[in-house]
């Protein structure tokens, strides 16, 4: 499948929920999910790129997801609707969907977990946090009901002052919980003070928890692309600083609508591989390696950035996150054997 049959198949459900509108009835949804949506196209994740042909081509043909496709956990259900009536053709306006990020888009937050029961003996307990490498577990009489929390930490306060007893019911604390449409940030401080948070779905009943190890994941999944790209640019400036004017990189590297290039530390990507297009250039940086190869990670790597500076709860793919650090590595080594 490709870019064009996954709009052939927006067409087609806009023109039958349309027909089902003008038909006097109320119109349906077509129920999918984020992955399957992006199947549609051909995609695994939401770059930027995909993200914004899809939602313009909703925007088109007067379609909505909800929950939005752009923020919901990727194999979270979804249903694509009609965004508002059409009178004449012209599609009456809405407010714009609330793009806040929640922490149900987090994958923890969609797997329900290992629970302890509270009549179970604490050994048992203790087992599946040890086999499972769990912090805690929540002590629950069924998905939907959460009698409190069993951890490492309750059980050892209880230990050191002879309080333990044999079952989970007296070595458990009170639980912390959470909506699973609430704010990530309302989250963190949560997660931060108790180390965990629970989770509770759209049905009331437990969808996850969300540990701290959860948040520095999620954090270095979405944060660390932002500093492997911060050290390739520094390094890129490193070997052009002083060897250029501000004059030749005006002339020779500055994009048209860009502001005045002042020194290195106004280049972007793009303006690096300007740059080092032009053979003169290239000529006074003196590096034994490839130009061709070099320009053409450049240029990947400009295209990884784009997705990297629009929030993607996919995060970045193995492949592109390899293709960054190789180049930093290559820098790296660089700098270690003292080009410059």
């Amino acid at each position: 499948m490709s870019v064009d049959s996954g709009n052939a198949r927006l067409e087609e459900i806009a023109k039958r929920l349309l027909k089902e509108f003008e038909d006097g009835n109320k119109a349906g949804q077509e129920q999918t999910s984020v992955r399957e949506l992006l199947g549609w196209y051909s995609y695994a994740r939401r770059g930027s790129y995909i993200v914004n042909v899809i939602g313009n081509k909703m925007e088109e043909l007067g379609l909505r997801t909800d929950p939005e496709f752009r923020f919901s956990f990727i194999d979270s259900h979804i249903s694509i609707e009609l965004e508002s009536e059409m009178v004449g053709g012209i599609a009456s306006s809405e407010s714009p969907t609330d793009p806040t990020i929640r922490i149900g888009t987090l994958e923890a937050a969609n797997t329900i977990p290992v629970s302890a029961a509270p009549n179970e003996p604490i050994k048992e307990a203790l087992t599946k946090m040890v086999l499972g490498d769990y912090s805690q577990l929540p002590v629950q009489t069924s998905p939907h009901n959460v009698a409190g929390i069993v951890s490492w930490h309750s059980i050892g306060t209880r230990l050191a002052h002879g309080r333990l007893g044999e079952e989970v019911r007296d070595c458990m604390d009170p639980y912390q919980v959470i909506a699973y449409d609430a704010p990530l940030l309302d989250a963190i401080p949560i997660i931060s003070e108790h180390g965990y948070v629970l989770v509770r779905g759209e049905k009331n009943s437990i969808s996850g928890i969300v540990t701290c190890s959860d948040i520095g994941l999620q954090f270095m999944q979405l944060a660390g692309p932002y500093l492997v790209l911060s050290e390739i640019e520094g390094h890129l400036r490193r070997l052009v600083h002083r060897k250029f004017t501000a004059e030749e990189l005006n002339s020779w590297s500055r994009q048209e609508n860009q502001p005045e290039i002042k020194g290195s530390a106004d280049l972007t990507l793009g303006n690096y591989c300007r740059l080092l297009q032009r053979p003169d250039a290239w000529e006074r940086l003196k590096l034994n390696i490839d130009r061709g190869v070099l320009l053409s990670t450049l240029d990947e790597v400009r295209e990884i950035r784009n997705d990297v500076m629009h929030f993607d709860p996919d995060g970045l793919s193995p492949e592109d996150n390899r293709k960054l650090e190789k180049l930093a590595q290559a820098l790296r080594d660089s700098a270690r054997l003292g080009a410059h």
